[in-house]
């Protein structure tokens, strides 16, 4: 286990993940948590990076930062998101690696499986096929991170982990009509809707993609989890192994947002879809005794 004394760095720790982990550490008593603001530390800076490690010597290194947004997002500024997050990625994995920081855990994102994966998604399914063209450029940049810290690890002899999350919400997530996922802006529309005193909800593609989610407490959990865990994998899945459609998950928070009316779900056709379906597998996580606590039902209303 452990030590509650060593120090850990938490890259990202404003946002919606690094916030949650920030939440599990100080319930688990860890007292030597290390944070900085963007203003005071750009993780594109190498040398600035490179500069942080150095004075502040982390013992552990979770990577939550990342340039993130939707399907709008991903497709309209593709080289924002791969130039950002091959720089953020690659300067703390060599920052972590020149200050002889044994283990770090690099989160990635289901959307580095390809886009007509065999379901549920195994581990071993990356790089077997085509990616998803709306956001292939943050893809392949998390890739990147994985062969990164999957060639330290064989090089140089670390302990650094990729866990992979399938969509992820909760407490701080992201509203941005440009940048949310799909959850919250599922959220945002209906809550719209509430306070319009309207029934008529539009939905990028034909309601019909399946998406599992995870509860972001249960993601930090995972974190944590890994973090204090040996195992033989470098890369790891992390979710629930539960899928819904869009529409469906429509259909469950309309009915808490507007109890008592029944909203009428128009389809924009011209619009994405996206990946038709991505399901994790997590046996691996499961084996090593990690599980989801969540239940979307009950969680989202938290």
């Amino acid at each position: 286990m452990i030590s509650k004394n060593k120090k850990i760095f938490v890259a990202g720790h404003k946002g919606l993940v690094g916030s949650a982990i920030i939440r599990a550490l100080k319930y688990r008593k860890f007292k030597k948590i290390l944070t900085i603001k963007k203003s005071e530390l750009d993780l594109k800076n190498q040398a600035k990076v490179e500069n942080y490690f150095k004075i502040n010597k982390p013992d552990y290194v979770i990577i939550a930062a990342a340039k993130v947004g939707g399907i709008l997002s991903n497709k309209k500024f593709k080289a924002d998101f791969i130039y950002e997050n091959l720089s953020i990625q690659n300067n703390i994995i060599h920052s972590a690696y020149l200050n002889k920081v044994k283990k770090l855990v690099f989160l990635g994102s289901s959307c580095v499986y390809p886009k007509y994966c065999k379901q549920p998604i195994k581990e071993q399914y990356l790089l077997s096929g085509k990616l998803e063209d709306t956001n292939d450029a943050y893809a392949i940049a998390k890739i990147a991170g994985i062969k990164m810290c999957e060639s330290y690890n064989e090089q140089y002899k670390t302990n650094y982990k990729c866990l992979m999350p399938t969509n992820t919400y909760g407490p701080n997530d992201n509203y941005d009509d440009l940048n949310s996922h799909f959850i919250p802006a599922l959220i945002k529309k209906i809550h719209k809707l509430k306070v319009k005193n309207s029934l008529n909800l539009k939905i990028w593609g034909d309601g019909s993609p399946m998406r599992e989610v995870i509860y972001v407490d249960d993601l930090a959990d995972a974190c944590v989890f890994f973090m204090n865990k040996k195992t033989n994998e470098n890369l790891i899945n992390i979710g629930t192994g539960i899928d819904y459609s869009i529409k469906d998950y429509a259909k469950i928070i309309s009915k808490i947002i507007l109890p008592s009316k029944k909203i009428n779900i128009v389809f924009d056709k011209t619009k994405p879809n996206g990946t038709p379906r991505k399901v994790m597998d997590i046996s691996i996580a499961q084996k090593y005794g990690w599980k989801p606590k969540s239940v979307f039902k009950k969680s989202i209303i938290e």
